[in-house]
């Protein structure tokens, strides 16, 4: 999966990006920062099953097939949210 790919969707999900030697990404909701984050390489222009396998695991979702709904956009950033807070993840 191509990592610009995933960064436009995370920024369209609530996340904010954060430039160092690595792009991050941490979720704000309301305004506040939570404990949700991950990282994307520069030097990587597409991610292989490794790779998301580990961001699936920083953004707490379960399955692969949660991730592929939330870059591929079928799963709204409200959702997400909603998906966080159901599992005791963030607290608003």
């Amino acid at each position: 999966m191509k990592t610009s790919k995933i960064a436009a969707s995370l920024l369209k999900k609530g996340f904010v990006q954060k430039e160092t030697h690595h792009s991050y990404y941490l979720l704000f909701v309301n305004g506040k920062k939570t404990s949700i984050r991950t990282r994307l390489s520069h030097g990587s222009s597409e991610y292989g099953s490794n790779l998301l396998s580990m961001i699936k695991k920083q953004l707490s979702l379960e399955t692969m097939e949660e991730l592929e709904d939330l870059i591929n956009c079928p799963m709204s950033g409200e959702a997400y949210v909603e998906l966080l807070l159901e599992r005791n993840v963030i607290k608003l």
